[in-house]
């Protein structure tokens, strides 16, 4: 609900330059992306058949520096569930023209273990 709302403040005080970053393409890799997410998501649940992936959910987060060189990543990030769990998986595509060349993974669960 936080999530909403904080978006909804940033779209009402940046006004059409706001509205307009909402409504961006999705990322060049994005059907990648969505498939490597639910292959990561059943590895993780150990072949769940009820492991799924959101694809309104896929989008891109910015980019992290290459760990060699002085090239950048396209960060993927898109929402999954097993069950009644809910996780945030985030994929590393390094941008070449015509292929989506993985070169990360990380999954997280959304909850509060305390």
């Amino acid at each position: 609900m936080r999530r909403i709302l904080r978006a909804l403040a940033l779209i009402a005080a940046t006004g059409p330059a706001a509205t307009a970053a909402v409504a961006a393409p999705a990322p060049s890799c994005a059907a990648e992306a969505e498939r490597q997410a639910l292959k990561l998501l059943r590895f993780h649940s150990d072949g769940d058949a009820r492991a799924t992936v959101d694809p309104a959910s896929v989008r891109s987060v910015g980019t992290v520096a290459s760990l060699v060189g002085t090239r950048r990543f396209q960060v993927i990030e898109a929402e999954g569930s097993i069950d009644k769990g809910d996780y945030r998986i985030r994929l590393i595509y390094a941008p070449m023209p015509g292929s989506c060349v993985l070169m990360g993974q990380e999954i997280l669960e959304r909850s509060d273990p305390y």
